[in-house]
């Protein structure tokens, strides 16, 4: 506690020393954190392998790839994100000027998962980085290689007194928590959130909580199936399910069920082979805790697909389970693996007040050629963000905000949107000097009158 105590306080003093906050240094340090990465790539790689048993493509694509343009992206924009932001000037503020400066909030906690435990990690950081905080990054231990190599990496390109990685279990994350921060940025699941949340506001510290939930991907009578059930399998099943914007649960239009589950079929095998567990390539389950809550899973329903299991690799195949209904176990959690339920609809009212009545997703996915049932989707159900007719594709848009609604979360990051979520925006009137109205004083005459014609 002492020595995390002490790292805080030293990261404060340099903060408060001011060496954070010009263009040049932020420029700087993001250009080191990309040259670090570009260093550190193969072994970050090997690690994610040695963790997650994450392809050589899927650790490039979705963890390491996506940072290299945010990092560009930021490097790009940075010098307007900072400039000062102009506002108009009412008849009451003639005179002044008016304008928003937008500073670091200060040293800031960044605590990243584990199923992408680099692109969760440093993603954020690219924002703290640019909005010119100083940073504390605790890391999970449940992939443990890499969090090691995010410390070793880290510790040599930047002075700890500005970014520091600190590893550890539950404890060393509850101690961070009780310390005093001035921005918190938790990603993870929707209970843990809840705790983040109660102990950031013992200092009223605010917080961004990226969580989670049943996220549905609802296909319609009109999509066009063979495109949906391809886009809908890689969006499920990559990472083996370990993500939190994958289609929790799947919603069909009973007219084309059948057809789309042979499609999703088809290219489950066309994607992850007849027998996955033997697939070199395919993501395993983080651990065995884990592993043990999905396959418990696999006993609701009628598995239609997939179920075979590899409790030593701790592999689970990618797996469709039918004859779900809303009060099965697979429909009362989140389920983060390679495990997809289905349910039925006859009609697209009926199936948005089912989402309705379920918490608010993270992500949605609707497939459907008709603009006016898209627009409905869009009109009528509140959710984080999602795609019409494909899946995940809008987290990978640096221009869009991404981050969820009620329980799924609280607060946005990527692009802009991470610079804006680690700055506080400070309003400033400029007011002149070279007259003064005298109506806004007590004892004046005409006060009254000229307040209440100005005010109309």
């Amino acid at each position: 506690m002492d020595e995390i105590s002490n790292q805080i306080a030293a990261q404060r003093n340099y903060f408060q020393a001011g060496n954070t906050k010009s263009y040049d240094f932020r420029k700087q340090q993001l250009e080191t954190l990309k040259q670090t990465l570009q260093s550190y790539e193969n072994e970050l790689i090997r690690a994610l392998k040695t963790d997650l048993n994450k392809s050589e493509y899927e650790a490039y694509a979705s963890e390491i790839g996506i940072l290299y343009k945010e990092i560009n992206d930021h490097l790009k924009q940075l010098k307007d994100w900072m400039d000062p932001i102009k506002v108009k000037t009412p008849l009451t503020h003639k005179g002044s000027k008016n304008y928003i400066v937008k500073e670091p909030y200060g040293t800031v906690l960044v605590i990243a998962p584990w199923n992408y435990p680099i692109n969760l990690a440093l993603a954020p950081v690219i924002g703290a980085i640019s909005a010119g905080n100083t940073i504390v990054l605790k890391p999970s231990e449940w992939t443990p290689h890499v969090s090691a190599i995010l410390r070793k990496m880290v510790a040599e390109a930047f002075p700890p007194d500005y970014f520091v990685v600190i590893e550890g279990d539950k404890e060393v994350s509850e101690a961070l928590l009780d310390q005093r921060f001035d921005y918190i940025f938790f990603t993870g699941s929707v209970p843990v959130g809840r705790i983040v949340m109660e102990k950031a506001s013992r200092h009223l510290t605010p917080v961004t909580l990226e969580l989670g939930g049943k996220s549905p991907a609802i296909v319609d009578n009109d999509a066009k199936i063979d495109l949906a059930a391809k886009r809908i399998v890689w969006g499920k099943f990559v990472n083996a399910g370990q993500t939190c914007i994958a289609p929790d649960y799947l919603f069909v239009h009973e007219d084309v069920k059948q057809k789309l589950l042979k499609k999703m079929q088809k290219h489950i095998i066309s994607m992850f082979g007849k027998d996955p567990l033997a697939n070199k390539d395919y993501t395993h389950i983080v651990s065995a805790r884990h592993f043990d809550r999905l396959e418990n899973f696999l006993d609701n329903g009628k598995v239609v697909h997939g179920g075979t299991t590899d409790r030593v690799q701790r592999i689970i195949a990618p797996t469709l389970l039918d004859e779900i209904d809303w009060n099965d176990p697979v429909m009362q959690e989140e389920i983060f693996g390679p495990i997809l339920p289905i349910l039925t609809f006859r009609t697209l009212d009926e199936a948005v007040e089912q989402v309705k009545m379920q918490e608010k997703p993270l992500a949605l996915y609707y497939f459907g050629e008709k603009e006016k049932k898209q627009q409905q989707i869009i009109d009528e159900l509140s959710f984080g963000g999602g795609c019409i007719n494909d899946t995940l594709y809008h987290i990978l848009n640096p221009h869009l905000p991404f981050g969820g609604v009620g329980n799924s979360g609280m607060g946005a990051y990527h692009g802009e949107s991470s610079f804006d979520t680690f700055s506080h925006r400070k309003s400033i009137t400029e007011q002149t000097t070279k007259f003064d109205y005298g109506f806004r004083y007590p004892g004046s005459k005409l006060g009254l009158k000229f307040v209440r014609k100005l005010f109309k």
